[in-house]
C-alpha cells in the first residue's frame, strides 16, 4: 500500500460520530479503509521484533491470510536487561515497510525517543508510545506535533488519570489522532506477566470517547492466555486487539513465551469473527 503523505493533519483528523441507538458520541480514526472506533474490530499482529527480512515477510503473509488488518513489529526494543536482544535498528524498519507493502497492510512500530520520530515517520503509518515511555513528556510532545496517528500504551503502573493526562500531552500539541491501549498493569498478582485491567476499557470508551484497543500478549506473558483475554477485551467494548505473533515462536529472539503461533493466530481470528457477529460488529471484511 502507498504510505500517506505527511502533509495534512486533516487527512487523519478524528471525527465525532453519534451512535443512533445509544445517542452517545465517540471518535473514529480512519487510516485508509481501516477505521478505529466504529463497528469494526481491528486485529493487529506481528513479531515482537523484526529479526530478518525473511521472518517479517513470512509473518506479514501469514497475518494477511487470516484477516489481520495492521502489522506490528519492533525495531528498537526497550528491554529490562541490557543483555537482551535490542532490535536491529533502521535496516529492520526498511524490511518491515517492504513486507507490509507486499501484502498491502499498514504498520505500527514503537519510537523510543524524540530523535527516532523523524526517522520513523516516512516508514510507519502509526507511531507507538510504549508502556515505559507513557510519561516521557518530551516524546509525548514531539509525537503531538506529528501528522501520524499515535498508539499510546498504558504504563505498567499508570492509573486511569495518568493515562488520560499522557494522551492530553499529545493532544495539546495538536495531534488528536490517539488510540489508547490497555496492556496490563503491575500488581501483587504474580501468575501472569501483568494484570489485565479489563474494566478500564469501557471506562475509557465512556469518558474520553477515544478508540481503545487491548494488548493481551503483554498483559499475560503467556500465549495460552492471549485468546481468552482478547475475547474479554472485545466483550468489554475494545475496538481492536494487538498481539505478538511469530512464524516459529520457539525461535523468537524476544518474548517467545507470549508469541502466538500461526495456528493460534488463525484461531483468534476465527473467534473474533464469531464474537463480532454476536455483538453486531464487523471483523475481517
Amino acid at each position: 500500500m502507498s504510505l500517506p503523505e505527511i502533509n495534512s493533519r486533516e487527512r487523519f483528523k478524528p471525527i465525532l460520530f453519534t451512535n443512533d441507538a445509544s445517542n452517545e458520541s465517540y471518535y473514529r480514526i480512519s487510516l485508509g479503509n481501516l477505521q478505529f472506533g466504529g463497528d469494526e474490530i481491528v486485529l493487529i499482529a506481528g513479531p515482537c521484533a523484526v529479526e530478518s527480512e525473511e521472518q517479517i515477510l513470512l509473518s506479514a503473509t501469514l497475518a494477511k491470510e487470516v484477516g489481520v488488518k495492521m502489522l506490528r513489529g519492533g525495531i528498537f526494543k526497550p528491554r529490562t536487561s541490557p543483555y537482551s536482544f535490542q532490535g536491529l535498528g533502521m535496516p529492520a524498519l526498511e524490511w518491515f515497510r517492504k513486507a507490509a507493502d507486499k501484502v498491502s497492510l499498514p504498520i505500527v512500530s514503537e519510537v523510543m525517543d524524540v530523535e527516532q520520530v523523524d526517522q520513523f515517520e516516512p516508514y510507519v503509518d502509526v507511531l507507538q508510545i510504549g508502556s515505559r515511555n507513557m510519561q516521557n513528556f518530551s516524546l509525548l510532545k514531539r509525537v503531538g506535533q506529528s501528522h501520524r496517528p499515535i498508539l499510546l500504551k498504558r504504563g505498567m503502573s499508570a492509573t486511569y488519570w495518568e493515562l488520560i493526562n499522557a494522551a492530553m500531552y499529545i493532544a495539546e500539541e495538536g495531534n488528536t489522532q490517539i488510540i489508547l491501549c490497555e496492556r496490563g498493569i503491575r500488581t501483587f498478582s504474580d501468575f501472569t506477566r501483568n494484570t489485565f485491567d479489563v474494566a478500564i476499557i469501557p471506562k475509557l470508551k465512556q469518558e474520553c470517547k477515544l478508540p481503545v484497543i487491548a494488548d493481551p500478549s503483554h498483559a499475560s506473558g503467556d500465549s495460552k492466555l492471549v485468546i481468552p483475554l482478547a475475547l474479554s477485551a472485545i466483550a468489554a467494548g475494545a475496538d481492536g486487539i494487538m498481539v505478538e505473533f511469530h512464524p516459529n515462536p520457539q525461535q523468537a529472539k524476544s518474548d517467545a513465551k507470549q508469541a502466538l503461533s500461526p495456528e493460534q493466530l488463525k484461531t483468534l481470528a476465527l473467534q473474533l469473527r464469531s464474537l463480532a457477529v454476536a455483538m453486531g460488529r464487523r471483523f475481517g471484511e
